[in-house]
């Protein structure tokens, strides 16, 4: 089996009895003790474990029953997911040894269609971040290049598709944490719509961001997965109750007649490498029958100030838990408030406590208005411009990122410069629209650049179309 044997492919094969799904499990497995070593995607591997699910996968083929649409497919899952009696510590030291006493509802999804969870990946602390410099564990590799970051937040999840240690993997997009990292490791990666897959179980840092999706090899893969875990649940508020469209059906539609929106306001910044594949993009969609349609998002701009006062406002109140007495380290100290400042001093690294104290101010009195309350306004300015372009175009097309994959150590003492690697990805955070990435061609030292495909709300139906189509471009890029 090749680094690069498709889910689909995978689950079609287990299924039918051509493909035991120990035997998958076994190659993927033999990988991770290759290289897991050299990359650090994982903070917890879960071999034991995932031999006893493939196992039971193959008994139920045996009897005659189906495991699931990913039957026997290995996944990875973001560390930051709760998983009952496997460690979550959003490698961080102050949650370190805490054990989850359930499943987040993605992960008993995931293990209701037949998947096989491989291991926990690692992460910025608390998803700040993005390279996977910021773990309290130590960094993630990028398998292409292992002097360079994987991107972030979730570059463990990204690493372990792009090094074959897993099919598909998860993890959470708060400002670009997923499709970031799909770019810089030459993978796909989706943000759906906010509130059609469940945050239950997910660790938040800022809820009205923060938002679950997969990491794949191909965009069929991705729509697989994308469809495995979207749905409503009564135990997410946010959750969306709408009917669930087969996102796998539009693949090989083609984009005749779609029109591709280029945005003419869209912030400078991205280097040329990426900015002549973007043009490259725009040609191979009109060249496929797609109309190109010029389109201003004036807020475009503005997204990567306001969402540096949103996510920071929400993380500080959503980690105020982390206080030594309900979850994982303690410091002990004479007094309780002694005890929760040596705590938190020790617990948490330096990003997280520059954003808790960046989110602190923002929320305080007599700043609220002129910081937080400002941000809001710009957010629903965003989504007004958004709204207005999806008037005039089906997809929006933008860089994933600003660039391939940088050096280790080359963004560490400039959080702001390590802030605008998610200058593209931001909007449809704050927007609350799906966006997703797809490897199209090379840049510079031959790594990977992604193109980003925006959609308007519960539009991953035509997303994935487009997307698909990019991928059967790629094929020919020179």
């Amino acid at each position: 089996m090749g680094d690069e044997t498709t889910a689909v492919e995978i689950a079609a094969g287990v299924r039918s009895g051509t493909l035991k799904a120990v035997d998958v499990l076994d190659a993927h497995l033999a990988r991770i003790d290759d290289r897991e070593g050299e990359i650090h995607a994982f903070n917890t591997v879960m071999a034991d474990r995932a031999r006893e699910r493939a196992a039971a996968v193959d008994e139920a083929v045996a009897a005659g029953h189906d495991p699931g649409p990913l039957a026997g497919v290995p996944v990875a899952l973001k560390d930051n997911m709760c998983t009952r009696g496997v460690p979550t510590t959003c490698s961080s030291k102050i949650l370190e040894g805490w054990i989850p006493p359930y499943d987040g509802t993605v992960v008993s999804m995931l293990d209701a269609a037949g998947a096989v969870a491989v291991g926990k990946t690692n992460l910025d602390e608390f998803a700040m971040g993005s390279s996977t410099e910021n773990s309290a564990f130590g960094p993630t590799r990028n398998p292409l290049d292992t002097t360079r970051v994987p991107g972030g937040s979730s570059g463990g999840s990204a690493a372990a598709v792009a090094a074959g240690f897993s099919a598909l993997s998860f993890g959470s997009d708060t400002g670009g944490s997923i499709r970031q990292p799909a770019a810089l490791c030459g993978v796909v990666g989706i943000k759906p719509t906010y509130g059609r897959v469940s945050r239950y179980g997910l660790v938040a840092f800022a809820s009205s961001l923060d938002q679950i999706g997969p990491f794949a090899h191909t965009v069929g893969d991705a729509a697989l997965a994308l469809q495995t875990v979207s749905g409503h649940d009564p135990r997410d508020s946010t959750s969306i109750p709408e009917p669930l469209p087969d996102y796998s059906a539009l693949l090989e539609a083609g984009v005749e007649g779609l029109r591709v929106g280029r945005i003419t306001d869209l912030p400078e910044g991205a280097d040329p490498d990426v900015q002549q594949r973007l043009e490259q993009a725009f040609d191979a969609l009109r060249e496929a029958g797609a109309t190109i349609v010029d389109v201003e998002v004036p807020a475009f701009g503005y997204g990567l100030t306001a969402y540096y006062l949103i996510a920071p406002a929400e993380a500080s109140s959503n980690l105020a838990r982390y206080d030594g007495v309900r979850y994982g380290m303690r410091v002990d100290a004479a007094t309780t408030d002694a005890m929760y400042m040596a705590t938190r001093a020790a617990g948490f690294g330096d990003e997280v406590k520059r954003r808790i104290l960046l989110g602190t101010y923002a929320l305080s009195a007599g700043y609220y208005d002129a910081y937080y309350g400002k941000a809001l306004k710009i957010r629903r300015l965003m989504a007004r411009d958004f709204a207005v372009a999806y008037e005039q175009a089906d997809v929006l097309l933008t860089p994933s990122s600003p660039s391939v994959a940088f050096p280790f150590g080359s963004k560490t003492a400039d959080p702001f410069a390590m802030y605008l690697c998610d200058t593209y990805t931001i909007p449809a955070n704050l927007t609350g629209d799906p966006g997703m990435s797809v490897p199209f061609g090379t840049g510079a030292d031959d790594l990977p650049v992604g193109v980003q495909v925006l959609a308007p709300a519960l539009g991953e139906p035509v997303m994935l179309q487009v997307a698909a189509e990019l991928e059967r471009a790629a094929g020919g890029l020179a």
